[in-house]
Protein backbone atom coordinates (compact mmCIF):
# COMPACT_ATOMS: atom_id res chain seq x y z
CA UNK A 1 0.00 0.00 0.00
CA UNK A 2 1.47 3.65 -1.27
CA UNK A 3 1.50 5.55 2.28
CA UNK A 4 -1.09 8.51 0.02
CA UNK A 5 -3.67 5.19 0.76
CA UNK A 6 -2.83 4.63 4.55
CA UNK A 7 -5.96 6.02 6.60
CA UNK A 8 -3.50 6.99 9.58
CA UNK A 9 -1.55 9.06 7.04
CA UNK A 10 -5.25 10.84 5.42
CA UNK A 11 -6.37 11.12 8.84
CA UNK A 12 -3.20 12.55 10.73
CA UNK A 13 -2.78 14.98 8.12
CA UNK A 14 -6.71 16.38 8.04
CA UNK A 15 -6.12 16.45 11.66
CA UNK A 16 -2.80 18.34 11.93
CA UNK A 17 -4.23 21.27 9.17
CA UNK A 18 -7.51 21.46 11.21
CA UNK A 19 -5.95 21.45 14.59
CA UNK A 20 -3.01 23.98 13.34
CA UNK A 21 -6.16 26.65 11.98
CA UNK A 22 -7.75 26.20 15.02
CA UNK A 23 -4.80 26.73 17.49
CA UNK A 24 -4.04 30.06 15.61
CA UNK A 25 -7.92 31.21 15.54
CA UNK A 26 -7.88 30.70 19.08
CA UNK A 27 -4.79 32.11 20.16
CA UNK A 28 -6.82 35.40 20.56
CA UNK A 29 -8.79 33.90 23.49
CA UNK A 30 -5.53 32.56 25.14
CA UNK A 31 -7.07 28.89 24.69
CA UNK A 32 -5.85 25.77 22.81
CA UNK A 33 -7.69 23.40 21.17
CA UNK A 34 -8.02 20.73 23.80
CA UNK A 35 -8.37 23.57 26.65
CA UNK A 36 -11.46 24.41 24.36
CA UNK A 37 -12.61 20.83 24.28
CA UNK A 38 -12.20 20.75 28.34
CA UNK A 39 -14.83 24.20 28.48
CA UNK A 40 -17.40 22.63 25.88
CA UNK A 41 -17.21 19.64 27.89
CA UNK A 42 -18.87 21.88 30.72
CA UNK A 43 -20.51 24.16 28.27
CA UNK A 44 -22.37 21.88 26.15
CA UNK A 45 -22.76 18.53 29.23
CA UNK A 46 -21.85 20.07 33.02
CA UNK A 47 -19.59 17.86 33.15
CA UNK A 48 -17.25 18.86 36.08
CA UNK A 49 -15.39 15.45 36.93
CA UNK A 50 -11.76 15.65 35.62
CA UNK A 51 -11.82 11.91 34.81
CA UNK A 52 -15.26 12.36 32.75
CA UNK A 53 -14.18 14.60 30.57
CA UNK A 54 -10.67 12.77 29.85
CA UNK A 55 -12.22 9.83 29.22
CA UNK A 56 -14.40 11.88 26.71
CA UNK A 57 -11.39 12.69 24.81
CA UNK A 58 -9.86 9.75 25.34
CA UNK A 59 -6.80 11.58 26.80
CA UNK A 60 -4.63 10.04 30.42
CA UNK A 61 -5.98 11.25 33.39
CA UNK A 62 -2.20 12.25 34.10
CA UNK A 63 -2.45 14.61 30.86
CA UNK A 64 -6.05 16.21 31.88
CA UNK A 65 -4.54 16.95 35.27
CA UNK A 66 -1.68 19.15 33.35
CA UNK A 67 -4.15 20.67 31.43
CA UNK A 68 -6.61 21.78 33.88
CA UNK A 69 -3.44 23.08 35.86
CA UNK A 70 -2.61 25.28 32.98
CA UNK A 71 -5.89 26.53 32.57
CA UNK A 72 -6.45 27.04 36.15
CA UNK A 73 -3.86 29.20 36.06
CA UNK A 74 -4.89 31.04 32.86
CA UNK A 75 -7.81 31.88 35.59
CA UNK A 76 -10.51 29.56 33.51
CA UNK A 77 -11.39 26.81 36.36
CA UNK A 78 -10.96 26.37 39.53
CA UNK A 79 -10.78 22.90 41.02
CA UNK A 80 -12.22 22.01 44.24
CA UNK A 81 -12.96 19.36 46.10
CA UNK A 82 -16.03 17.89 45.44
CA UNK A 83 -18.57 18.20 48.76
CA UNK A 84 -20.56 15.20 48.02
CA UNK A 85 -17.24 13.04 47.88
CA UNK A 86 -14.10 14.88 49.15
CA UNK A 87 -12.17 11.97 47.45
CA UNK A 88 -12.67 13.83 43.90
CA UNK A 89 -11.87 17.01 42.21
CA UNK A 90 -14.87 19.27 40.63
CA UNK A 91 -13.66 21.76 37.95
CA UNK A 92 -16.46 25.12 38.07
CA UNK A 93 -15.87 27.87 35.66
CA UNK A 94 -14.40 31.52 36.03
CA UNK A 95 -16.41 34.60 34.79
CA UNK A 96 -13.53 34.37 32.30
CA UNK A 97 -14.39 31.50 31.10
CA UNK A 98 -17.80 31.78 31.39
CA UNK A 99 -17.39 35.41 28.95
CA UNK A 100 -15.56 33.13 26.36
CA UNK A 101 -18.58 30.81 25.54
CA UNK A 102 -19.96 32.75 22.59
CA UNK A 103 -16.62 33.70 21.10
CA UNK A 104 -14.76 31.08 21.23
CA UNK A 105 -17.57 28.66 20.09
CA UNK A 106 -18.04 31.35 16.86
CA UNK A 107 -14.27 30.29 16.07
CA UNK A 108 -14.58 26.85 16.46
CA UNK A 109 -17.79 27.11 13.94
CA UNK A 110 -15.42 29.27 11.73
CA UNK A 111 -12.67 26.50 11.55
CA UNK A 112 -15.07 23.56 10.80
CA UNK A 113 -17.08 25.63 7.84
CA UNK A 114 -13.36 26.59 6.23
CA UNK A 115 -12.65 22.73 6.56
CA UNK A 116 -16.06 21.24 5.29
CA UNK A 117 -16.39 24.52 2.48
CA UNK A 118 -15.69 22.01 -0.46
CA UNK A 119 -18.12 19.50 0.67
CA UNK A 120 -22.14 19.64 0.41
CA UNK A 121 -24.32 19.24 3.47
CA UNK A 122 -24.64 15.54 2.54
CA UNK A 123 -20.98 14.77 1.92
CA UNK A 124 -20.83 16.34 5.03
CA UNK A 125 -22.90 14.30 6.97
CA UNK A 126 -21.38 11.27 5.36
CA UNK A 127 -18.03 12.28 6.34
CA UNK A 128 -19.10 12.92 10.66
CA UNK A 129 -20.71 9.42 10.11
CA UNK A 130 -17.21 7.66 8.79
CA UNK A 131 -15.18 9.51 11.40
CA UNK A 132 -17.78 8.65 14.01
CA UNK A 133 -17.26 4.62 13.01
CA UNK A 134 -13.69 4.83 13.09
CA UNK A 135 -13.52 6.18 16.35
CA UNK A 136 -16.06 3.97 17.53
CA UNK A 137 -14.29 1.13 15.76
CA UNK A 138 -13.02 -1.09 18.60
CA UNK A 139 -9.14 -2.72 17.87
CA UNK A 140 -8.43 -5.50 20.29
CA UNK A 141 -6.58 -7.62 17.32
Amino acid sequence: MKIEECINYLLTGAQHKVFQKMKNELKEYDLTPIQYGVLKCIWQFGMTNPKEIADFHNIENSTMSGILERMESKGLIKREIDDNDRRYIKITLTETSKALEYSANKVIDKVNALALKDFTPEETETLKNMLRRIVDTEYDE
